[in-house]
């Protein structure tokens, strides 16, 4: 590279996170946290299925111990969508005015309160601030209120991003919000709080930490972006070496956790490992970015006609979002191989050092993680979700709509090589 083509390429990179308390018993000192931000009045939101489990009014109960008035909305939507976060936000404008909120629950509960914190904070509709083409893309200009995250599933990382994911009925596609000032000021990671996780949870949730610490540490290195003006710098900025260093870390972990927690969910050191993965990954890919399993997650979920998965609540078919991922991340990280040849075989070796391998090199990590995947009770492939080679044309359309995250691919992915992946992940084993 001339010295005229650096000076056209990024030479900064940018990492933001949350404040963090972790460990058990973290969730008990939710209150004096909340002293600290000066609240007096605090919303709570939570689903139904962890508010059954007893922690949100717990928690709700540690923090009126210091004076602090609350309300609990427990109406989060499992997946959430536009509609459903619609509710939360009436709700929390009905109710209000706040000083801070807090999120009790998985990257549902968590995306839906920082939805509910930017609209009772900023003006204007949910589908104003929903990324383009499928919303507005408007940017909040007022800042939000304190969040405080307190995960109880072990995946989404959304306690330490600036990204809200939701389903937009009417479009049947999945996007999302993003912004920095969506980022949670306080994530309070309780082991405790995930021993519930049912198994089939447990696994969807641990392959979507998976993906986040493999895709963010096989971006699109920082380096290779134009060079941009300090307004124009988004969240998602590459691969680097602050966001490899947690990517790294929690696929460590990971490798004996996610099996060891998916076996027996009260296995303790598993959980703990685990909750680590998970907040080490969301603070990797939180600044690095995702890219094309993630991409091709969106419409795998949000065209879902019949599939009622293992481990999760009601009646409506749902494709959960780890597990959504997960089913064409072997056949992307097969296609994006020849980008970062070492960085693919580095994941594969942390992930599991033992498997042997005497393949194709590209073929390794797509090896490793259709064993792993077989092993915790994946789905075999996007057929086994409802689909067929007949959706692959309609599930692509899905996918070109998420270019902020197909833009942080380290090979650059077409039209017919989008459809390329998805056909071959129809069946995976």
């Amino acid at each position: 590279m001339t010295s005229a083509d650096a000076s056209e390429h990024e030479s900064v990179f940018t990492y933001g996170a949350p404040a963090l308390k972790y460990g058990s018993g973290s969730s008990d000192e939710i209150g004096y946290d909340l002293t600290q931000y000066g609240a007096r009045r605090v919303l709570v939101l939570t689903d139904p299925g962890v508010a059954a489990t007893g922690w949100p009014q717990r928690i709700a109960e540690g923090i009126t111990g210091y004076g602090i008035e609350v309300e609990v909305f427990d109406g989060v939507h499992v997946e959430p969508t536009d509609v459903s976060m619609g509710k939360a936000v009436d709700f929390a404008r009905g109710h209000g005015p706040w000083d801070a909120f807090v999120a009790v629950g998985g990257g549902s509960s968590i995306d839906t309160a920082k939805a509910a914190n930017l609209l009772t904070t900023n003006d204007g509709e949910l589908m104003d601030y929903v990324n383009a083409p499928v919303g507005g893309g408007r940017a909040p200009t007022v800042p939000l209120k304190p969040l405080v995250a307190v995960p109880t599933t072990t995946g989404t990382g959304s306690e330490s991003t600036t990204v809200c994911v939701l389903d937009v009925l009417s479009l049947r596609v999945k996007s999302g919000i993003s912004h920095l000032r969506l980022r949670p000021t306080l994530a309070v990671v309780d082991p405790r709080l995930t021993v519930s996780q049912p198994a089939g949870v447990t696994a969807a949730s641990g392959m979507d930490i998976l993906c986040h610490a493999a895709e963010s540490y096989t971006a699109k290195p920082y380096t290779e972006f134009g060079r941009k003006r300090p307004e124009q710098r988004v969240p998602y900025c590459g691969a680097n070496p602050l966001a490899d260093m947690f990517a790294e870390q929690a696929l460590r972990l990971l490798s004996l956790a996610l099996p060891a927690a998916v076996a027996d969910g009260g296995n303790m050191k598993a959980r703990e490992d685990m909750a680590l993965a998970a907040t080490f990954a969301g603070l990797g890919f939180g600044n690095a970015g995702v890219h094309i399993p993630h991409a091709n997650a969106y419409p795998i979920a949000g065209q879902v006609r019949d599939f009622h998965p293992d481990g999760y609540p009601g009646e409506e078919a749902m494709v959960p979002h780890g597990m959504a991922v997960s089913l064409t991340a072997p056949a992307a990280f097969r296609f994006t191989f020849e980008a970062a040849p070492e960085r693919h075989l580095h994941v594969a070796r942390l992930l599991a050092p033992d498997f042997e391998w005497a393949g194709d090199f590209a073929d390794h990590l797509p090896a490793v993680l259709r064993d792993l995947m077989e092993r915790i009770g994946i789905p075999n492939g996007i057929g086994a979700v409802g689909y067929s080679t007949s959706d692959v044309d309609s599930l692509v359309l899905g996918t070109l709509k998420q270019q902020r995250l197909l833009a942080t691919a380290p090979r650059e992915a077409a039209e017919e090589d989008l459809a390329a992946i998805l056909r071959d992940s129809v069946e995976l084993w």
